[in-house]
């Protein structure tokens, strides 16, 4: 039983020890743990407040993100638009242009075919004129044989004529 109760000298020394070395330690050691473990607290304090200030800062460029993507989608749309109101203004304009090109080549095939009409007439007419001419002058070479009767039928022209 002597290993389990402590003998009285044996206690004083240890009180003793205790006291210098706790003594020791509250002269030498205990403010340079304090400070030190003070020190560590100031570290994750501030580490925290930047985490929270970090954060703070990510959750206003996450809402600053957005608007930009806002903004670009925005801005897309808008040259999207502004790019489809020039395709169907260069579409119109390419259109009116073929139509009135059209509208020219037309007018001009008119004009020609007009003109190749009327050359085609002119040159009936004077075919029908020439043949005309040549039937005539057979029917009074053939009518008019002798010189009595062809005096006759020119008086009776002559006096048909209007001359003014």
């Amino acid at each position: 039983m002597g290993l389990v109760i402590p003998d009285t000298g044996l206690l004083f020394w240890m009180i003793i020890s205790f006291s210098i070395t706790f003594w020791l330690l509250a002269k030498y050691a205990w403010k340079p743990i304090m400070k030190s473990l003070r020190k560590r607290e100031d570290t994750i304090d501030n580490s925290l407040k930047a985490a929270k200030q970090a954060k703070i800062e990510m959750e206003q460029l996450r809402e600053d993100n957005k608007k930009i993507i806002i903004e670009a989608r925005s801005e897309r749309d808008g040259l999207l638009q502004e790019a489809k109101e020039i395709k169907d203004k260069m579409i119109r304009k390419a259109e009116q242009e073929a139509k009135e090109r059209a509208d020219k080549i037309i007018e001009e095939a008119r004009v020609q075919i007009q003109s190749e009409k009327q050359n085609a007439l002119n040159d009936i007419k004077s075919k029908v004129a020439e043949l005309s001419i040549d039937i005539s002058e057979k029917i009074l070479r053939k009518e008019l044989d002798n010189k009595d009767s062809q005096q006759d039928y020119i008086d009776s022209l002559v006096k048909e004529a209007k001359l003014n």
